[in-house]
């Protein structure tokens, strides 16, 4: 179902961006210099399409980051139940041992 979905909303805006990609070939000027409009220190000559392409991958990434940050506290309690059960795991094969050699000094006596 996810599968039949995702193509029924994946397919027509792939083909949206395609259609968009190629009805937006032109090159427009990226300025990054707001003192200098006519001659800017940094500008960059892009296809429209592209630079709506590296926007969306810019957000994206802005929101991966966001969410690995915003996880953090699920993380470090993982981690922190990891370590407990380690250290419980440790301390019930410590038990057996005990108790196994407990069992063999009552056999022998």
């Amino acid at each position: 179902m996810k599968r039949i979905l995702a193509w029924v909303i994946g397919l027509p805006v792939a083909i949206i961006l395609v259609a968009f990609a190629i009805a937006n070939r032109q090159f427009v000027t990226i300025s990054l210099d707001p003192f200098s409009p006519r001659n800017p220190w940094v500008a960059l000559d892009l296809p429209l399409w592209s630079l709506l392409f590296i926007g969306i991958f810019l957000g994206l990434v802005a929101g991966w980051v966001a969410a690995w940050f915003n996880q953090h506290h699920w993380r470090k309690e993982a981690r922190r139940s990891r370590h407990e059960l380690e250290r419980a795991r440790g301390r019930i094969d410590e038990l057996e041992r005990t108790g196994r050699q407990n069992q063999l000094q009552t056999l022998d006596s």
